[in-house]
C-alpha cells in the first residue's frame, strides 16, 4: 500500500517538527504502507523544513518516505512555480487545480455558486485548467482529478467527453494519476476520480497511485486497503511510487 499525498503542516495549523514527522510515520507504519509521500501545500513552503524529513525518514527504514510538494496551479504562475520547484530536489510534485479565475471553488462557503452555475461550462474550464497544468512539465502527478464534482453538482455532457483533453495531454506527457480517498468524505461522497475515469485512465495506460489527502496524522492511508481493491477490479495491476522524481511500481 502506498499513500503519496500527505500534509504534514495541514493548512498552516501546526509546525513541521520532528514530532509531527513521527506521529505520520508512526501511522504509516500501523496501517502496513509501503510509502509514503510527504505533499504540503505550496503556500505553506517557507514554514517546512523539508530536510529534517529526510532525516526522521532515517529512523523507519522499513518505510520508503518520499518528499513532495502539492502545488496550486494558476496558468499565470508557471515562471514562479518552476522557480519554486528548483529550491529542493523533489521526489515528486503534485500539480491541483483549487481555483478558476480567482473562484477557490473548494471551500465549503462556495457550494451555492456551484449550484448557480451553468455545470457543463464549470466543467469545461476546470478540465482546461487540469490540461495546461499537465502540459507545463512542472508536475509528475494530477491531484484529485475530478475535484470539481465535490459538491455532488454533475455536468450534462459525458464526463469522458470533458476530461478527454486532460486525459491525453497527461497520457502524453507520462504523468501520474492518483486514486483519493478523500472526495468519499466530502459532500459527494466517491473518490476522485470517478469509476468511469478510471477505466479511461487504464484504457489510456495512464499509470495510478494511491493517496488520502491526510491532513491528520490519523488520516494516512485511510481506505487504501478499499482504494487498492477498487483498482484490482478494475483490472489494474500495479502503482506508482516515487523516488527523487522517478516512477517506481509496487504490485497490487
Amino acid at each position: 500500500m502506498l499513500d503519496m499525498h500527505v500534509h504534514l503542516t495541514g493548512h498552516g495549523d501546526r509546525l513541521a517538527t520532528a514530532e509531527t514527522i513521527r506521529e505520520f510515520l508512526d501511522q504509516a507504519r500501523r496501517v502496513g504502507l509501503k510509502q509514503i509521500g510527504f505533499a504540503d501545500h505550496d503556500v505553506y513552503y517557507d514554514e517546512l523544513n523539508l530536510p529534517l524529513i529526510r532525516e526522521v525518514a532515517e529512523e523507519y527504514p522499513d518505510l520508503k518516505v518520499a518528499v513532495g510538494l502539492e502545488v496550486d496551479y494558476r496558468p499565470s504562475d508557471e515562471g514562479k512555480i518552476k522557480t519554486l520547484l528548483e529550491q529542493f530536489p523533489f521526489d515528486f510534485v503534485i500539480g491541483s487545480v483549487h481555483e478558476l479565475n480567482g473562484w477557490a471553488f473548494d471551500y465549503p462557503e462556495e457550494e451555492a455558486v456551484h449550484r448557480q452555475k451553468d455545470p457543463d461550462g464549470m466543467y469545461e474550464e476546470y478540465f482546461r485548467w487540469v490540461e495546461m497544468a499537465a502540459a507545463s512539465d512542472l508536475f509528475t502527478t494530477m491531484g484529485h482529478f475530478d475535484l470539481i464534482k465535490l459538491f455532488g453538482v454533475r455536468p450534462r455532457t459525458d464526463i469522458l467527453r470533458l476530461a478527454g483533453g486532460a486525459l491525453a495531454q497527461i497520457q502524453k506527457k507520462g504523468l501520474v494519476i492518483e486514486l483519493n480517498t478523500a472526495g468519499r468524505y466530502k459532500p459527494v461522497g466517491e473518490y476522485y476520480p470517478e469509476v468511469k475515469i478510471i477505466q479511461e485512465i487504464k484504457r489510456r495506460g495512464i499509470p495510478m497511485t494511491l493517496s488520502s489527502d491526510a491532513h491528520r496524522a490519523e488520516h494516512v492511508g485511510r481506505d487504501a486497503g478499499r482504494a487498492a481493491q477498487l483498482l484490482k477490479d478494475l483490472g489494474i495491476k500495479d502503482i506508482v511510487g516515487f523516488d527523487h522524481g522517478q516512477k517506481e511500481y509496487y504490485p497490487l
